[in-house]
């Protein structure tokens, strides 16, 4: 693929069934969590994105033994446990989840380990994570709460701690260290982050109790032994936004996206959608390995209505935020984006780039500190030449809006898609797309 990307309008419905790639939020987590099995188990459909590949490695460095059957299915043998009494080093290359979920598992294993990553991991903040580490007994070494990171393992113990942010991250880190350390781990959080850790621990038989209090939403976790289940990781709904939001907005469109994770602590989308009167619903609704699944049927809707994104629903969609602006562009009104500030600490400051992006798609669009507010217009007709900053999700974003739009549009760097979803092209070329 070119590093510049020319699209133009398409002059054909959209239509036809895909099957988008797997999560990997829960693929990281059935590496990790099927790894303390320690035993053999089968983990079906797992993403081959890039920041999964690094979470893999670190466990075959680990002496996690893997057996691939087919490129999405392998066999997990952990059956000899970890190494121990050593030295390793770990490369999390671009990986945040990677980082912040190891490091509370490293931190309770006998063991001591020095995570380093690329230059744009090396730059994110770990101090979330290491906080609540410290307090319940890990020796860290960091530089300036970023990688490098040297983790000397100890004996934990367990702590009450209250999230300051609401993150899966924070939280499944917390769960990790949790399984190894001595007495009961508890976190609070004020709004429910994603639960793809809980819902798996709970699958795995991990003595772990969920609920919500006086408190807060809480996580309360023992040391446990988890059982050897085979695993099988759902269709990602960040992935399926992308062809929901352009069945919905190219004109007489129908697309039937298979095997979507629906899970409600990601399914934001599916709320602005009936706030926004898009034609969609949901077919075969099951459940996959505890997870919920269903296959969503998008129709092109001619009046899209204007919707506002705030508060509570911002976890639910965070990752889903610069294509539901593409959406909030067609719709007849005004749409308020807002408590988004941290899309400002993003693969990009996506507040700023969707804002600049939108301006020379002549959209009216204003911008704010956590948000922004966008009146959506009827017809988009601009030549444009957009920077991607190397940010995925605003390439497919505006390869989604360059879909209407009457003239020529160009994507530098769209190339980047390829960390997180190769597939794309192929999969929009598939549904009738031939540019």
């Amino acid at each position: 693929m070119d590093n510049l990307l020319e699209t133009k309008k398409i002059n054909n419905p959209l239509s036809g069934e895909i099957t988008i790639p797997p999560d990997k939020s829960i693929s990281h987590r059935s590496l990790i969590f099927g790894a303390l099995t320690k035993g053999k188990i089968k983990i079906k459909n797992l993403s081959l994105g890039a920041d999964c590949l690094s979470t893999l490695k670190i466990f075959e460095k680990l002496g996690v033994k893997y057996a691939w059957l087919n490129e999405r299915d392998l066999i997990s043998d952990s059956s000899n446990g970890f190494i121990e009494n050593t030295h390793l080093t770990f490369d999390c290359g671009n990986s945040g989840t990677t980082t912040r979920l190891l490091m509370g598992m490293l931190a309770g294993l006998n063991l001591t380990s020095n995570l380093i990553g690329d230059k744009s991991l090396s730059k994110r903040p770990m101090k979330r994570v290491i906080e609540p580490l410290e307090l319940m007994g890990a020796k860290i070494t960091s530089n300036e709460n970023k990688l490098p990171i040297k983790i000397e393992g100890r004996k934990l113990k367990g702590i009450e701690y209250f999230s300051k942010i609401p993150s899966a991250q924070v939280k499944s880190c917390l769960m990790l260290a949790g399984l190894n350390a001595e007495g009961e781990t508890v976190l609070y959080e004020n709004v429910l982050s994603r639960n793809h850790s809980e819902i798996m621990l709970e699958y795995l038989g991990a003595n772990i109790q969920t609920g919500q209090d006086e408190k807060g939403f809480f996580v309360k976790i023992k040391k446990s032994s988890l059982i050897p289940k085979d695993l099988e990781v759902v269709g990602d709904i960040s992935s399926a936004a992308f062809f929901m939001v352009a069945g919905a907005i190219v004109p007489n469109s129908k697309i039937l996206i298979k095997n979507v994770g629906i899970n409600p602590t990601r399914s934001g989308i599916l709320d602005i959608f009936k706030q926004a009167k898009i034609n969609f619903e949901l077919k075969n609704e099951r459940f996959i390995s505890n997870e919920k699944v269903a296959d969503i049927l998008v129709s092109y809707t001619k009046e899209i209505k204007p919707f506002t994104i705030e508060g509570a629903l911002i976890p639910r969609l965070i990752d889903e935020i610069p294509i539901l602006a593409v959406l909030a562009a067609c719709a007849k009104g005004q749409s308020i984006i807002k408590d988004a500030k941290d899309l400002r600490n993003k693969e990009s400051d996506r507040i700023k780039t969707i804002v600049e992006a939108f301006k020379e798609f002549d959209v009216d669009i204003v911008e704010k500190e956590d948000g922004f507010i966008i009146n959506g217009k009827d017809k988009i007709s601009k030549n444009v030449t957009l920077e991607t900053f190397l940010d995925h999700r605003l390439a497919m974003s505006y390869f989604v809006l360059s879909l209407i739009n009457e003239k020529t549009t160009k994507i530098k760097g769209f190339d980047c898609i390829n960390t997180s979803f190769p597939e794309f092209l192929n999969l929009v070329k598939s549904l009738g797309y031939n540019g």
